[in-house]
């Protein structure tokens, strides 16, 4: 699989000074989260896609 993905939606979610942030694969529909603090939305992206990336290579 290469390092791109295809489309990946990120849908965050605030829970008190928690974040939730889940990325959804379009082509596949899996979905990964991540839970992080509330000031670092981009950080908390980087790791949901990275945790999607390992989830898609797993099968």
């Amino acid at each position: 699989m290469s390092n791109d993905p295809g489309e990946v939606i990120f849908e965050l979610t605030r829970n008190g000074p928690y974040l939730k942030c889940s990325a959804i694969h379009v082509a596949t529909g899996k979905e990964v989260s991540a839970m992080g603090p509330v000031h670092e939305p981009e950080g908390l992206k980087r790791v949901a896609l990275a945790k999607l990336k390992r989830a898609l290579a797993a099968g």
